[in-house]
């Protein structure tokens, strides 16, 4: 169980971050550069993939089977 709080916080963080990242890197449109510069520049960014590879942590955590926890016994 802790495990997965623990995944599920450390996913969110991560996702936090990256997407703080990407907002302010929204910056570079009002310089004058295109969206596809853009794009191009975030995905090069580790700290853009960072949303990225929180997204799948919390993905991870939540579908995490804890073995007979959840099965019916009669």
């Amino acid at each position: 169980m802790y495990q997965k709080i623990f995944l599920f916080l450390l996913g969110f963080g991560l996702t936090v971050i990256g997407f703080v990242y990407i907002i302010s890197y929204l910056n570079l449109l009002t310089l004058g550069y295109n969206f596809l510069y853009y794009v191009n520049f975030i995905i090069r960014r580790i700290e853009c993939l960072y949303s990225i590879i929180g997204l799948i942590i919390i993905y991870i955590s939540i579908n995490i089977n804890e073995g007979d926890a959840y099965e019916l016994h009669l």
